[in-house]
Formats: C-alpha cells, sequence, structure tokens
C-alpha cells in the first residue's frame, strides 16, 4: 500500500506515543502517575451539563449542526468576549465556532498558505503548528524562543528573507508549553512586524483563563491594528473542563473568518447544536468555577515547584497555563530523563524535544492531576535522584 508523501513526512503525534508508554507500563503493573497531558481532571460544572441533557433531549438538536455554528452560540462569544476583553466582534461576520481550538489551528493553514510559503512557528511549540503547516504544503520555520527573553518572540532575529516569504504566524499566550505570558507590549510589536511582512497572525489562546496570582492575559486583539493581521482562536476545554466536548471559538478579522468558515463548511458538519447550547450556559452562566478551579490549580503549582526542585531540576512558577516548564541539568537529555523517571519510579513527564528542537534541555510537568495522585507523585520525585 502506497501512502501519501504527506502522511510519510508526519512525525508520531507526542501524545499518542506518551499514552502508549503509559498504557504499556500499566499493562506490566507498575502504578503510573502521570504529568504528562494536559487534561483537566476536575469536572464540567453541574450547571454546564445539565444545560447539555435538556438541549439533547430536543429533536431541534438532535439533526446535522451547521458548520457556521447556531447563531446564538456566535452571539454568546460576541457577549463573552466583551465581558472578558472590552472586545466588540460582530456575530455574524467575526465569529466562527470550532470543533476544540486544535481542529481550527489544523484548518487554519489550508486558509493561508500555498506551496512554497513559509509560516513561522514557535519552538518549543504546540506540535499541531509545523504540522498543520506542512499538511497545507507549506515550510515551517521555527522561531527559536529563549528562557533568556521569556520564551517571547524576538523579531529582530528572524531573518528579513524569511519574513518576506512568510505568510503566517503562530503565537501563543499564555504559552504551551513553556507557560509564558505576554503583554500588550509585544502584542504591538507583532502587529507592527506582522503588518510589515504582510503576515497573517493566529493568536492561540486556549489558556486563557488558567491564571495565577491576580494575572489576567489579554487577547492578542486588544493590541491597536491588530484586528488587521490576526485570527485569535479559544477553547472551552481548559477554562471550563469541557476537554471532552469539543468545542471552541476564532474571532477577529472577518476575511479571515470567512475563508476559515469556507474550509470547515467543505470539511466538517459542525458541532452538535447541544454541545453548543452547553458552551452558551458556560459563556453566559456563573464564573465562579474558573476562580475556584484556578485556586486548585495554583495550590497545585506551589507544591509541584518545591518537589521538582528538590529533584535538582530548576522552575519559575508560571503566572498562567496547566504547565510547569523545569530545566534540567546541563548535559541531560529530555527523552533520556523522563525514561529513567518513568522507569525508576513510575512517573510520567513529557520530554522537551517534543516541542521542537529548542525544547530540549526541558521537560514539561501537567498540573492536571488529582490531588491523591499529586501527594504520590511529588512524594516520588522528591525521593529520586537523576544519578
Amino acid at each position: 500500500m502506497k501512502l501519501a508523501q504527506r502522511v510519510e513526512d508526519l512525525p508520531p503525534y507526542l501524545f499518542a506515543g506518551i499514552s502508549k508508554k503509559i498504557a504499556e507500563k500499566r499493562a506490566q503493573g507498575v502504578d503510573v502517575i502521570s504529568f504528562g497531558i494536559g487534561d483537566p481532571d476536575l469536572p464540567t460544572p453541574p450547571h454546564i451539563l445539565d444545560a447539555l441533557v435538556e438541549a439533547a433531549r430536543d429533536p431541534a438538536n438532535q439533526g446535522y449542526p451547521e458548520s457556521d455554528g447556531l447563531p446564538e452560540y456566535r452571539q454568546a462569544v460576541a457577549r463573552w468576549y466583551n465581558a472578558r476583553f472590552g472586545l466588540d466582534f460582530d456575530p455574524d461576520s467575526e465569529v466562527v465556532p470550532l470543533i476544540g481550538s486544535k481542529e481550527g489551528l489544523g484548518h487554519i493553514p489550508l486558509c493561508f498558505i500555498d506551496p512554497a510559503d513559509v509560516a513561522l512557528v514557535p519552538d518549543p511549540g504546540y506540535p499541531v503548528y509545523p504540522v498543520a503547516v506542512q499538511l497545507a504544503g507549506g515550510t515551517p520555520y521555527a522561531m527559536q524562543l529563549s528562557e533568556h527573553d521569556g520564551f517571547l518572540v524576538d523579531f529582530d532575529a528572524i531573518p528579513k528573507e524569511v519574513a518576506d516569504k512568510a505568510a503566517l504566524m503562530f503565537l501563543n499566550y499564555p504559552s504551551n508549553p513553556t507557560s509564558a505570558t505576554a503583554d500588550l507590549a509585544f502584542f504591538e510589536r507583532a502587529t507592527a512586524f506582522a503588518k510589515r511582512h504582510d503576515i497573517i497572525v493566529v493568536h492561540d489562546m486556549a489558556y486563557s483563563e488558567i491564571a495565577y496570582d491576580e494575572y489576567v492575559p489579554p487577547s492578542f486583539l486588544e493590541a491597536p491594528g491588530a484586528r488587521d493581521v490576526a485570527i485569535e482562536v479559544n477553547s472551552l476545554s481548559k477554562g471550563y473542563c469541557m476537554t471532552g466536548w469539543r468545542i471552541g471559538m476564532a474571532v477577529g478579522n472577518a476575511r479571515m473568518i470567512d475563508a476559515l468558515t469556507t474550509i470547515k463548511s467543505n470539511l466538517d458538519s459542525g458541532i452538535p447544536n447541544a454541545i453548543q447550547r452547553m458552551a452558551i450556559a458556560a459563556l453566559d452562566g456563573p464564573q465562579d468555577s474558573i476562580r475556584e478551579n484556578n485556586a486548585i490549580y495554583q495550590r497545585r503549582r506551589d507544591t509541584l515547584v518545591d518537589a521538582v526542585r528538590a529533584a535538582g531540576l530548576e522552575v519559575e512558577p508560571p503566572k498562567a497555563s496547566l504547565y510547569l516548564w523545569c530545566r534540567l541539568p546541563d548535559g541531560v537529555s529530555s527523552v533520556d530523563f523522563a525514561g529513567k523517571l518513568l522507569d525508576d519510579v513510575g512517573v510520567v513527564v513529557t520530554p522537551g524535544i517534543g516541542y521542537g528542537d529548542h525544547g530540549e534541555g526541558y521537560v514539561r510537568l501537567s498540573l492536571t492531576i488529582p490531588d491523591d495522585r499529586l501527594k504520590e507523585g511529588i512524594k516520588r520525585l522528591k525521593a529520586w535522584r537523576l544519578d
């Protein structure tokens, strides 16, 4: 059987490999504690589930949904963005529902990338960015992120000839995996860079609602002029503990939203209407669960920071996201470290190399682990030493 070259060229998906290793260890009888994947362990709030149950029983919600979503959901997204960021969006032209943010990130390059086009992707960064570019026929160019610069993109370091060929740039703040945050001044620099080189910006803001120590992440689209060049992708997965329901949104430049809606209408049949109804309940309803859950994550963050430092890693407590991005001792391979930790004490962490070449020398730990398992994982980390 001959596979398409685009499939042959794809790397294995990072988290599929991690899940396979966990399954293998558990099949051997190992009590595995995973800090690997950022899937919230906290439940979807009851009022959101109640809305789903009610909507699922309504025959009007049992047929094919529309690719552009329910008008009521798009309107709820616009209301939420106004309440959260003070931004106004036309729900009919500047909002499109997504089947989770990953789906949108995967489809967006199909809108704007032609063969021989370049797309700028953060390194380390979410692996979907370069893969989506490759599937669209483009060439990803890694923007090297440095701890010294707070893992913010240094636009001056991008060669002019690369920037001039680039059609698209992915940004992600709060960041996965580094947990870095950006302020409006950075977003203004990114907007100016994009306008100078005629680049479309895709800002992945899936972690906008996971923040600590009274920090409030801004939207890229709050920067002056950002709407001229940008589309922002967001999700209900993390902030509302709705990973399994697969719903998010993209907002921004109307022409870009129209292009994405066109691609989606040809490739998917939309989000089930009952799930859109539950998302409306999430966006319009009480937001107390976000604050309560963030308090839990912050407590976990603080205790886990102490544990990884005791294990010989360096880490700064993040202001946002669900992750600790931990620097290994010099010369230690992230794959070797993660493998030894799993073999020695049954603890899973994610090797930094999985997020790009410049992720080497780091590992990522997720805060989405129940408290009893967190306690046991911390006990193992504190007792373990890298030989």
